[in-house]
């Protein structure tokens, strides 16, 4: 009898069907977050090896309490990765037909996501830092220049090609971005400040070892070792500058990507092309990487105020206000007088009102009780019969 493969071999030839569509960096995670799920059943529950034996409770919400109980802790975001990822393996193998219970991970069950804070660096630290790295002038410190500068991430840092800077014309020049982390290449115009640091860090390329140049043919930043290397070396060389220049806590290269965004707001630029420039395709996200002060509102404020005068100017009268004239309108539109009527009518009484209706309902053509009334001789005719009266 064919013996079932087991749950290992069940996630792991589900990650390589993956594989097919995603990047070899997402298969990784998914990779790993499989095993340490798997590590976690083994020695829990040496019995469980099939995906029918998987239940919600004990061995999932067993597994979310052990990621609670991880030293170092682990932050919401990486516990929510884990979720994901492993609800996804398990909703794949149910629609490939293997027998699991719905709902194994449900939506309560993730973290409450971890709302930080923009990082920027103080303007006083990050004029002190970019003065230290041009002092340096090593392929690390300008590679973090050019980041400072542009606003890239680090990972597209070191993909940059040897040909990414384009010059359109004496006066226009841009950086070219290959597909990166969102599947999309985008243009970044430049100064000639960023000019002169990609001529710089050409000429220190050229400088490299020659079993770097090897390794890193069509990059623009040699690679001593693999890709992880040159993180760690810009990492490296960035925390040693910090702590040269004087600044406080922590950082990073992505605290330049930060202090770019900042920057280019506090310098006039509308959040859409501040998108553009990060390489967001939500407007939310690139909120996150601003931080706005008081100082900027109350600029913000006043400089709108001192604007509003000159949108919205009022216009100068022709003729004076003390003065008005009164405007001469044509004759086919001038209002008529009203009608005036004569002294000698009077409002006839009761009684003569009583005789005009019985007239006017007797009348063989239905004359009015307005045309009664308007001829003297009817009036008079009518003052005589109320008399008789």
């Amino acid at each position: 009898m064919k013996r079932s493969p087991s749950l290992d071999k069940i996630l792991e030839a589900q990650v390589l069907r993956l594989a097919t569509t995603l990047r070899p960096r997402t298969v990784q995670e998914y990779r790993d977050c499989a095993r340490g799920f798997l590590t976690y059943l083994h020695a829990n529950f040496p019995r469980l090896h099939q995906p029918a034996q998987l239940h919600r409770d004990p061995h999932l919400l067993g597994w979310f309490r052990f990621l609670c109980q991880r030293r170092p802790p682990l932050r919401n975001a990486t516990r929510e990765l884990h979720l994901i990822l492993i609800r996804r393996l398990l909703r794949d193998l149910a629609h490939s037909g293997y027998p699991l219970p719905p709902d194994l991970i449900r939506r309560e069950d993730f973290p409450l996501r971890d709302h930080y804070l923009p990082r920027p660096l103080p303007p006083d630290e990050d004029l002190r830092l970019q003065q230290q790295l041009r002092q340096t002038d090593t392929l690390e410190a300008n590679a973090l220049l050019l980041i400072r500068g542009t606003g890239i991430r680090v990972g597209e840092c070191m993909d940059l090609p040897l040909d990414c800077l384009q010059r359109f014309n004496e006066q226009q020049a841009a950086v070219h971005l290959p597909l990166g982390k969102l599947h999309s290449e985008r243009w970044l115009p430049v100064d000639e400040q960023i000019q002169r640091v990609v001529a710089r860090l050409l000429e220190l390329r050229a400088l490299a070892p020659s079993s770097c140049s090897a390794r890193s043919q069509g990059f623009l930043l040699p690679r001593r070792g693999g890709r992880g290397t040159l993180y760690h070396q810009l990492r490296r060389a960035l925390a040693d500058a910090a702590r040269s220049a004087g600044c406080t806590g922590k950082v990073t290269p992505h605290r330049l990507r930060h202090s770019f965004a900042t920057e280019m707001v506090r310098l006039g630029v509308s959040l859409p092309v501040l998108m553009q420039l990060l390489g967001h395709k939500s407007i939310y996200m690139t909120l996150r990487y601003v931080q706005v002060v008081q100082l900027d509102v109350q600029r913000e404020f006043h400089r709108a105020r001192q604007s509003t005068a000159s949108l919205y100017s009022i216009p100068q009268l022709r003729f004076s206000l003390r003065h008005p004239r009164k405007p001469t309108l044509p004759a086919f539109v001038r209002p008529s007088p009203p009608p005036t009527i004569s002294s000698s009518y009077s409002i006839p009484s009761w009684k003569v009102r009583r005789n005009v209706s019985s007239a006017d309902s007797c009348s063989a053509f239905g004359t009015s009780a307005r045309n009664l009334t308007t001829s003297p001789q009817n009036e008079c005719r009518l003052a005589g019969q109320a008399k008789l009266a």
